[in-house]
């Protein structure tokens, strides 16, 4: 939710409203019907190309957000950021509203899609940054304003967004595909589900959020029977939202629903109320449809029409895992390293005849590598119980050193089986220290006092 000095009033958006705002400050494609954009896909999550003012930029696609949001960003004067005024923004997390700044007149430009006069708001607060928990540079978060000019399609499996211009799209007939209408609140998309906690299915109203990579957000709401199952969930970190970090309980829903979709033993979060309470002021709202099971379905989001059509791809009936080590990474910098470069091609050579000189020197590169380290620390994970400590660098997993490998691939190993063996070599305030410990349920039962 924005807020600027003057507190705006949240109001639901009525498809009049979608119409009447498109001729000012829309995307357009000229002489052109559609348009493909390569993505790539991070922890769930849509990492699009974006020019800002002439600047090539990354942007999250984020589906929860009304208007874009730039951050990580040290040199304004190369963006030309202009026509500002001081704004206060609120989202997830208990904190207070952050300050930003508010331009317009902006242009954006994603692949072929162009905008000459675009809002944008600028947060200076060095915490608010993408950037660190993917590994990849992320500049912003940008949503509504891509798909209320479009009918957009989203390929998961193929990582790439198909932008159609509504007057010229025409949908084909597909047998398999799941056609769901969408309500609207603060110009977000709202889809109706069916999630089985327990024994029965309960009717449940989602946020279509391409922003967040869990599977299934609940509010719990004990009148309705939506709280985790007390057999099967632990306290955990869930995220950084705009107004601080998350926290609640993750747990599992044995069956989530879309009309003839259904997945089973499927991944949930509750987050503690005070991390939402705003995020809950539209009455009705039960929680979020996000990027891990975004990821299973072929998705065409028509916001004109007030509907979005979905089809199930290769993802779908891959299993839902768990992050079963306790530690959760950030990418916290970059180190210069020395690497020996192998020229051993070019090193051979004749002096005089029937002779072969052999050059035996050796040649070293410089090269910047990430430097990931411990960001968050679950209570009572097999990590902390072996000694793991917040702060510490991970120089290397079962024997890989992890300045060559992505953030990602490194957390695959937390995700691993029950009983997997994970050892780490960490730098701890410039001493190098030896730690392992073996995966578990995150589930296993705690004695009882």
């Amino acid at each position: 939710m924005i807020n600027s000095k003057k507190t705006y009033a949240l109001s639901l958006v009525l498809m009049c409203c979608f119409l009447l705002s498109f001729g000012q400050g829309a995307f357009n494609m000229p002489g052109k019907k559609s348009d493909k954009i390569k993505f790539q896909l991070i922890n769930n999550l849509i990492i699009l190309p974006i020019e800002l003012n002439g600047v090539p930029l990354s942007f999250l696609l984020d589906t929860g957000v009304s208007k874009p949001i730039l951050f990580n960003i040290t040199n304004t004067d190369s963006l030309q950021i202009k026509n500002v005024e001081t704004v206060y923004l609120r989202g997830l997390g208990g904190g207070e509203p952050i300050e930003a700044l508010k331009s317009s007149r902006n242009f954006f430009k994603l692949g072929d899609a162009i905008n000459i006069n675009q809002d944008i708001y600028v947060v200076f607060d060095d915490s608010i940054n993408f950037t660190s928990r993917l590994g990849v540079d992320v500049h912003g978060i940008i949503g509504y304003d891509i798909f209320k000019n479009f009918i957009v399609e989203i390929n998961y499996v193929s990582q790439y967004i198909k932008l159609n211009k509504p007057e010229s799209y025409k949908y084909r007939r597909c047998k398999k595909c799941e056609e769901f209408n969408l309500s609207f609140y603060n110009n977000k998309p709202y889809v109706e589900a069916e999630v089985k906690i327990d024994t029965s299915f309960v009717p449940v109203n989602l946020l279509i959020d391409t922003g967040s990579s869990d599977a299934l957000w609940l509010f719990e709401d004990e009148t309705l029977g939506i709280q985790p199952l007390q057999n099967k969930m632990f306290h955990d970190f869930l995220g950084k939202g705009l107004s601080g970090n998350v926290y609640g309980e993750r747990s599992k829903v044995k069956t989530f629903k879309l009309k003839s979709f259904e997945l089973r033993n499927v991944n949930a979060a509750f987050p503690d109320s005070a991390s939402i309470s705003h995020a809950r002021k539209l009455k009705g709202r039960n929680g979020s449809f996000s990027g891990e099971l975004l990821k299973r379905y072929h998705h065409i989001f028509d916001f004109q029409r007030a509907k979005i059509t979905m089809k199930k791809n290769g993802n779908f009936n891959a299993p839902f895992y768990y992050n079963r080590s306790g530690i959760i990474l950030e990418q916290s910098g970059f180190k210069e390293v020395r690497e020996e470069e192998d020229r051993s091609i070019k090193s051979y050579g004749t002096r005089g005849e029937g002779n072969t000189q052999v050059d035996l020197s050796k040649y070293y590169k410089y090269s910047l590598k990430p430097i990931y380290s411990v960001f968050e620390l679950r209570k009572g994970s097999p990590a902390e119980k072996a000694g793991i400590m917040v702060g510490d660098v991970i120089l290397s997993i079962n024997g890989k050193k992890t300045s060559n490998l992505k953030l990602q691939n490194i957390v695959r190993y937390f995700k691993n089986d029950v009983g997997k063996l994970i050892r780490l070599t960490v730098d701890r305030n410039g001493q190098t220290m030896y730690f392992q410990f073996k995966l578990e349920n995150v589930f296993k039962q705690k004695k009882l006092p």
